[in-house]
């Protein structure tokens, strides 16, 4: 069922959102991500189907609305790297003569964790207590509770998730993050959004033009993106809220690959100015603070690493592209990649750790490859399609990329280690994807 099918079905009204509060009893368990020693195992977890706690009766509506919040909160810690979700089987409860789980049916199915949901409906709102189990032990370790309209079901869902995962792992959930990408369409190429899952699509552009590479401002106000919209290739801003397009820099040449730092105060990119692809730095308003490669070769792709300090970018000045690193100020140039004919488009994790980026394979197939900053640990990651445009998740635990595995051009994710591949976009001509920050 779709989104919009579904909220004809509910006819929920607006209405002022509640606060979120969770709260913890006793311990909080902590999951390592070890990336590099190849042993990493998601922790397997499962979801109890929400129930009602009311003491009145409540609608078919209602019931439909604790099966897909559910389903969200299903979905979102199934999709997190850490933990790998426990479905209940439908042969396990018939063999048992099962009616309703325990913490220890689901210990026997194999979770080590349980969240179980609980539900009312107060007014024209949806409250959920959420409780987190240890099965192992059999006892409950944390609580929370969120309300929201009931027409803001899905974000109170992807709430709930976020709860949960920080309590599980110290770190703030990506659930309510927001997806950039391209989507070509009759006029041209324009700049979308989309929630992290795919849904709630937005079209932000309307230029009947060539729209790339977008690129979000850490407070997600705004996107960066380069368009064709006046003639060559130069850099503008889209409002996210308002859709309002703003130039931001107009030189002779391309402007092209925005990337922003880490603190929002500058912006990376490719002029041609001189008669020759190379990466300076501008300033919010276009301004050129520095030129920082000098070089005949083609240097471009740059991406700032998460503290600001280092750039890495693609040039082809030993013949062909291969990755490179600098220090932020032009200096202290060092090439990163030696493996593979072709490497290019680097994203630097935020965990600092590892860079991914396009490379080809000897099967003349672009794939996504993985490397430790010091140029060692040098990893397939895809291996079927032609896979571009990389982007690391704001937890520095996903990749989210442009992918022809399925025939036309989508948007998928994945973990960090490859596993997980996932589709989001499915109406194909997708691509140039880029993952927003959390939420302030």
């Amino acid at each position: 069922m779709s989104k919009g099918t579904f909220l004809l079905v509910i006819l929920l009204g607006p209405i002022i959102a509640s606060t979120a509060s969770a709260q913890s009893d006793e311990d909080i368990r902590r999951i390592f991500f070890d990336t590099i020693s190849g042993e990493y195992q998601a922790t397997p977890i499962g979801v109890d189907e929400m129930k009602y706690i009311g003491n009145r009766y409540i609608t078919r509506d209602d019931s439909v609305l604790m099966y897909y919040t559910t389903r969200i909160i299903q979905n979102d810690l199934d999709f997190y790297a850490d933990f790998e979700l426990i479905p209940l089987d439908s042969f396990f409860l018939k063999t048992y003569e099962i009616n309703e789980m325990t913490v220890l049916g689901w210990r026997r199915l194999g979770a080590d964790l349980l969240v179980r949901l609980e539900a009312e409906f107060p007014g024209d709102k949806l409250r959920v207590r959420w409780r987190l189990f240890d099965t192992i032990r059999q006892q409950q370790f944390a609580r929370g509770l969120v309300e929201r309209p009931k027409t803001d079901w899905r974000r109170l869902g992807h709430e709930i998730s976020n709860e949960v995962v920080h309590t599980l792992t110290g770190e703030r959930g990506i659930f309510l993050t927001r997806i950039a990408f391209v989507r070509e369409v009759k006029n041209g190429k324009e700049i979308f959004t989309a929630d992290y899952d795919g849904a709630n699509e937005k079209q932000l552009t309307f230029t009947g033009s060539i729209n790339i590479s977008p690129f979000f401002a850490p407070d997600r106000s705004e996107i960066y993106f380069t368009s064709y919209m006046r003639g060559d290739p130069q850099l503008y801003k889209v409002n996210t809220r308002n859709l309002e397009i703003v130039q931001v820099a107009k030189y002779e040449g391309i402007v092209a690959a925005p990337a922003i730092s880490p603190d929002g105060n500058k912006i990376a990119c490719v002029l041609s100015k001189d008669g020759n692809s190379e990466i300076y730095v501008l300033d919010l308003s276009g301004r050129i603070i520095k030129r920082l490669t000098r070089h005949r070769a083609i240097d471009t792709a740059p991406t700032w690493s998460p503290d600001g300090r280092m750039i890495a970018f693609s040039s082809d000045r030993t013949g062909s592209p291969q990755i490179y690193l600098m220090d932020s100020d032009g200096l202290n140039v060092r090439r990163l990649t030696y493996q593979g004919g072709y490497n290019d488009s680097p994203i630097w994790s935020s965990r600092a750790d590892r860079i991914t980026f396009v490379s080809r394979t000897k099967y003349g197939r672009f794939d996504l490859a993985s490397i430790d900053t010091a140029g060692y640990d040098y990893r397939i990651l895809t291996e079927v399609g032609q896979n571009e445009n990389p982007h690391f998740s704001p937890d520095g635990k996903h990749i989210i990329f442009s992918s022809t595995r399925l025939g036309p051009k989508d948007i998928f994710t994945m973990d960090i280690t490859g596993r997980n591949q996932r589709r989001l976009t499915r109406s194909g001509n997708c691509s140039n994807p880029n993952w927003g920050p959390l939420r302030q």
